[in-house]
């Protein structure tokens, strides 16, 4: 990793953000298709999982167009952090009886459990390894590729309100997970 960072301190961060922000963008769009796919309302707790997964998601995209701050990072662990609570009450909430077919071996809470302890994880390396720039408040050029993934992130939560709002409308959607079918990593 310190070989990426070592050439072009900017665009090795570039990189590796965008990465992880095309990676929050699947899990995104990944709950997006289960909710069409199965005709499932998200649980109240789905939809906070989505919403610390977006909230992540856009810390991530600060990093790649203004460059790699500490307050970005700190965006995106607050994000974690409250994802991370969500998802352990899930989990919490299945103890008796996991709500669907597991996949590989793991209930879709337990991956999407998962995938924010990685996010975390990866926040504490980036700020171990990442350069601190003095000058975030200037634009930054941004090459196409994360310009695509940038576009396709904001697409994802734009995609993922318009299906939960119908669905849940503006007084939210019925509690409790176990009578919710199970969505994949980033929520119901």
């Amino acid at each position: 990793m310190s070989a990426l960072f070592s050439l072009n301190p900017a665009r090795g961060s570039r990189i590796i953000n965008t990465l992880a922000l095309l990676g929050i963008s699947v899990l995104l769009y990944a709950a997006f298709l289960w909710q069409i796919l199965f005709d499932t309302a998200p649980c109240p707790l789905c939809l906070l999982q989505r919403a610390a997964f977006a909230m992540a998601g856009i810390g991530l995209l600060l990093n790649i167009r203004l460059g790699p701050s500490p307050l970005h990072y700190a965006m995106v662990i607050a994000a974690t952090l409250g994802g991370l609570v969500a998802a352990a009450n899930l989990l919490r909430a299945q103890a008796g009886a996991p709500d669907g077919p597991p996949l590989l071996g793991m209930s879709i809470h337990s991956w999407t459990f998962l995938a924010f302890c990685t996010l975390l994880v990866f926040c504490v390396l980036m700020l171990a390894a990442d350069r601190k720039w003095g000058d975030n408040d200037r634009k930054k050029p941004v090459a196409l590729p994360a310009l695509i993934v940038m576009g396709l992130f904001l697409l994802a939560i734009l995609a993922n309100v318009a299906v939960a709002s119908p669905q849940c409308g503006a007084a939210g959607c019925a509690d409790g997970p176990a009578r919710q079918a199970v969505a994949p990593a980033g929520g119901g």
